[in-house]
């Protein structure tokens, strides 16, 4: 067997781009077919791919996260209306409010059209907060931070332990309902509930604290010494490169701006921000054991996170109906539809299997 299929852990940072990617293609349809795609792709990912760490278990989490999504959205939607025109689903009596929330109706008729919206708008939500789930449940999140820039070391590292209280969760209240389906206790509802989620929420958030009090005594993203002058070019650059990327950003959305404030602008904004992030970086002092390679599969994964994006991107452009479906309709899907689901599924079947922790202990 090729040393690439062997199991191994994938650099995390290619499948936070991979997952970048679909979120990116996610948010710029609304297309209920080709974003239930995207779920599915996702989850089928994370079936084949996750690890048996702790972090691994956590996308069920995220699921039921959109899920919820997607009901409030339409709940919301239904309990202060504001849609007018259309095919009358439930004519609910409109509550009267007072002067002062003008332009606020409570209830009121219920449109077909105006359902429609709110799930479709729910369900990009939902599949957004679906793919980040899915880089949090295959991505190490202790070895992503060993791939951070040095200048984003400290910011880094709170991410880290952000990151992890959502799969910490997940493994303590595995563990609790465990440990309590071995005693008897309440049988009431109310109770039961609280006896399951105080001991969980309270052993995530010690299981994070321990780990952010393990990084602090490794010293990690202590901070070496720096000469005035370099501290004073390091906010030079970063000033210009925020400066650059907002008269960029605003060239580039309003078209009656010069051309040459826009990509001409960003990309100066961009590099700028580079130069200060690596000059900020040569402070920080640290040392990495076995550095994560990137691989052909690496790339692999990371190239198509990228075209999936740039295709959603192009489909938004030049497929609009796709895109963005009538309300009136069955919403349709093209082959650069379907295309964009087999981009997003091609690049983590060329990735090798997850080494599993029974594995390296056996």
């Amino acid at each position: 067997m090729s040393n690439d299929r062997l199991p191994r852990d994938l650099h995390p940072v290619a499948w936070w781009i991979w997952a970048l990617g679909l979120a990116v293609a996610a948010s710029l349809t609304t297309n209920p077919f080709v974003l239930l795609m995207l779920v599915g792709v996702a989850a089928l990912v994370v079936s084949l791919r996750r690890s048996d760490q702790p972090w691994g278990r956590s996308f069920r989490l995220y699921v039921w996260l959109g899920v919820a999504i997607v009901g409030v959205r339409v709940a919301f939607w239904v309990l202060f209306g504001g849609w007018t025109g259309g095919r009358v689903l439930l004519d609910l009596p409109t509550v009267p409010l007072p002067d002062w929330v003008a332009g606020v109706t409570l209830l009121g008729p219920l449109y077909a059209e105006a359902l429609l919206f709110a799930l479709y708008d729910g369900l990009r939500l939902a599949t957004i907060v679906i793919c980040v789930g899915a880089a949090n449940s295959l991505a190490n999140p202790k070895r992503l931070l060993r791939s951070v820039p040095p200048a984003l070391y400290e910011v880094g590292t709170a991410l880290v332990v952000a990151v992890t209280v959502l799969p910490q969760f997940a493994d303590s209240a595995r563990r609790v309902r465990a440990a309590q389906a071995l005693r008897a206790g309440e049988t009431g509802r109310v109770r039961r509930l609280r006896r399951f989620l105080v001991p969980v929420l309270e052993d995530a958030l010690e299981r994070s604290l321990a780990l952010a009090a393990g990084m602090d005594a490794r010293g990690y993203g202590r901070a070496g010494a720096a000469t005035p002058v370099q501290r004073r070019t390091t906010g030079a650059l970063m000033l210009a490169g925020l400066g650059g990327i907002c008269v960029g950003t605003y060239a580039v959305l309003d078209t009656t701006a010069p051309r040459v404030l826009a990509l001409p602008m960003l990309a100066l904004g961009v590099a700028a921000a580079v130069a200060g992030l690596f000059s900020s970086g040569r402070r920080v002092d640290r040392t990495r054991y076995r550095p994560d390679p990137w691989r052909w599969p690496e790339l692999a994964v990371v190239a198509s996170g990228v075209a999936v994006g740039t295709l959603g991107w192009w489909l938004s452009g030049h497929e609009p109906t796709v895109a963005y479906p009538a309300l009136d309709a069955l919403p349709p899907v093209s082959g650069a539809g379907l295309l964009l689901a087999g981009l997003a599924l091609l690049g983590p079947l060329c990735s090798p299997p997850p080494r599993l922790a029974m594995e390296v202990t056996a």
